[in-house]
């Protein structure tokens, strides 16, 4: 897919920036992996505070679910700003946001005040994660795939060095501490990113091939760099975005079901503590391996065929994960959640990557913040739903229904390909 540009586009970049583009790459990624901990340190957390505060754990129950919903609503709004007025701005708010958030949860001392801490923290990741992402975006035109799987692996790993500090502070009574010192490291990392985040300017970079792609002057659709650059209204009229709204929900069923119940099921079909644990471990590896190799490959080849394929094997991952579990097969058990939570992380640097494909980067932050809130059904799913099923009909079978929602994405995925514009100005 890199061919469509010019083999210069890193001279161009540093002429309009004064430096590499890839530090803006680097200042992502710092960012993305300095948010983490808002997702993947939550489980360490949730029993400490609640100890801390006298209450029970279904009290807090809902605090990552209201993360969740939080952190992808704030997208499309902070994205839109973005798109209009660059991202600093939006990343200062971030950083106080991020880092108040953990700031205000170390002096909680009721359950509302640690809901509105995460709260407002989830705010500043969604903001965060929403300019990290389109950065790659817009300045990596020619390694979508590669450069979002880097911005998304950080997010992924990041808490590689915060769950062990955050445990070595719970056990040593500490946990207010390790909070606010935590949410002073967010904040301060993230306002120096400030200094480094920039947006290229409309046009900076023409596709090689584009002639035959521009629009007329009457037309509706804003033309930059021989592009076609969406709005977001004009997204919502192309069939291609609800297939991929469709398709982010269907994966994300399935990825987030195995993240939230890896040991429990494992435990459910009698496999050892042991094998839970060693599945559980490789989730976080599995997520950030599968964003950055599988994003990279699609710079390659064809990422509509790429996507497809990914997203199907995430479904037979999810299936094997039943078939394993059910003859007991440690081993197996363990190489199918890695299979599924690879293949499963694969969106989050695909479909970035088709946004930007598809409707053009000038709009780009707004336009992937509505893909992304599929994630938010997908978590419905994953959390409340199957709890719901599992009662209903069985572990086997929510599972079994999670594979084949990853499996109808993957078939979907086969659909996909760049809008094409008609006399109406939309797709045809």
């Amino acid at each position: 897919m890199s061919s469509r540009w010019p083999a210069d586009i890193d001279d161009v970049a540093r002429e309009v920036l004064g430096y590499s583009r890839w530090w803006q790459i680097a200042a992502a990624a710092v960012m993305m992996a300095l948010v983490s901990p808002y997702q993947y340190v939550w489980s360490s957390l949730e029993g400490p505070l609640a100890a801390e505060l006298d209450a029970s754990l279904s009290a807090l129950g809902f605090v990552f679910t209201a993360y969740v919903v939080i952190m992808a609503l704030v997208q499309f709004p902070a994205g839109w700003w973005r798109d209009r007025h660059g991202p600093r701005v939006v990343t200062l708010i971030a950083g106080v946001l991020a880092g108040g958030g953990y700031v205000g949860l170390a002096f909680a001392t009721e359950l509302w005040q640690v809901y509105l801490a995460y709260g407002l923290g989830a705010a500043g990741v969604g903001m965060v994660y929403t300019v990290a992402v389109n950065t790659a975006v817009k300045w990596f035109p020619d390694k979508r795939g590669l450069t979002t799987g880097i911005g998304t692996m950080a997010f992924a790993a990041g808490s590689a060095a915060f769950v062990p500090f955050i445990r070595y502070m719970i056990a040593g009574d500490a946990l207010m501490s390790g909070l606010w010192s935590m949410g002073l490291l967010i904040g301060i990392g993230i306002l120096l990113g400030t200094v480094v985040l920039k947006d290229p300017p409309h046009g900076w970079i023409t596709e090689s091939n584009s002639s035959s792609e521009t629009e007329t002057e009457d037309s509706t659709p804003v033309v930059d760099g021989g592009r076609r650059h969406y709005t977001w209204r004009e997204m919502v009229q192309t069939w291609q975005f609800w297939v991929m709204y469709f398709m982010f929900f269907a994966v994300s069923a399935a990825g987030l079901m195995i993240t939230a119940r890896t040991i429990l099921y494992a435990e459910a079909v009698g496999l050892t503590a042991g094998t839970a644990t060693v599945a559980a471990t490789l989730l976080p590896v599995g997520s950030a391996a599968g964003r950055l190799i599988v994003g990279g490959l699609s710079d390659r080849y064809d990422r509509e065929r790429i996507t497809a394929v990914s997203f199907i094997l995430c479904g037979v991952g999810t299936l094997g994960v039943v078939a394993f579990g059910s003859l007991a097969s440690s081993v197996g058990y363990i190489v199918a959640v890695a299979v599924a939570v690879f293949f499963w992380s694969s969106q989050f640097s695909l479909f970035p990557s088709l946004v930007g494909d598809y409707y053009g980067s000038q709009h780009s932050s707004a336009n992937y913040s509505l893909v992304y809130s599929g994630k938010m059904w997908g978590g419905v799913f994953g959390g409340g739903v199957v709890g719901w099923l599992v009662v209903v009909i069985g572990w086997d079978a929510t599972f079994v229904v999670g594979g084949l929602l990853a499996l109808a994405a993957g078939v979907v995925g086969f659909l996909l390909r760049p809008p094409s514009v008609g006399t109406s100005g939309v797709d045809t």
